[in-house]
């Protein structure tokens, strides 16, 4: 199986490519589109700023080759916020996958941090990303680290609360997001992320 990961200025690519190496899978890291068009999955992974993303990613035409892809995609992080239609983050719009925008966390008390950073746990699980996990014995919990979330919406196939319920993963036809990160979730993460090669 060919595994693409999307290149483009975001941080922790590298993280993820550890991860599936750990699994025995080889990625290849690539911002040529006939390199992603041809992969049999296609992982867009990604920290950083939605606005300086985008730019990048327009300037190459990659956000319609991304829109286009019929295989299995995974967005992780800020991959999940730029599949959606527009962020906050650079008031700029993003790919359009996902019709939603993304929304800045506003503190409500005083404990409440932005960026929210650390474990947290996953439910109402709808998407096979979450095969063999039973919110009922063993919720999943996963590492997070973001100041922008997506709004609970039609495509939301996990929910996690912090300040509010937002979408911790979505998922449309061959697109799947997860706002959290699974190369840094331990098992449950790695789980996840077998389970997206099994899709």
């Amino acid at each position: 199986m060919q595994v693409a990961i999307v290149k483009y200025n975001a941080g922790n690519i590298y993280s993820v490519v550890n991860a599936l190496r750990r699994m025995g899978i080889e990625p290849l890291l690539t911002d040529v589109a006939e390199e992603l068009q041809k992969a049999d999955r296609v992982l867009f992974p990604g920290q950083g700023e939605a606005r300086g993303a985008m730019e990048y990613l327009k300037a190459r035409r990659l956000d319609e080759v991304i829109r286009q892809l019929k295989q299995p995609v995974l967005g992780i992080c800020v991959g999940q916020q730029l599949l959606c239609r527009h962020s906050e983050e650079g008031d700029v719009d993003c790919i359009g996958v996902f019709d939603v925008e993304v929304k800045r966390f506003q503190p409500q008390r005083h404990e409440d941090k932005v960026p929210a950073m650390g474990w947290n746990r996953l439910y109402d699980l709808k998407s096979p990303l979450y095969k063999g996990f039973s919110e009922a014995q063993q919720p999943p919990y996963v590492y997070f680290v973001h100041s922008y979330y997506v709004p609970l919406c039609a495509d939301t196939a996990a929910t996690a609360d912090y300040i509010l319920p937002y979408s911790a993963s979505l998922h449309k036809d061959n697109f799947y997001a997860c706002q959290f990160h699974p190369e840094k979730s331990g098992k449950v993460g790695e789980q996840i992320l077998r389970n997206f090669m099994e899709i």
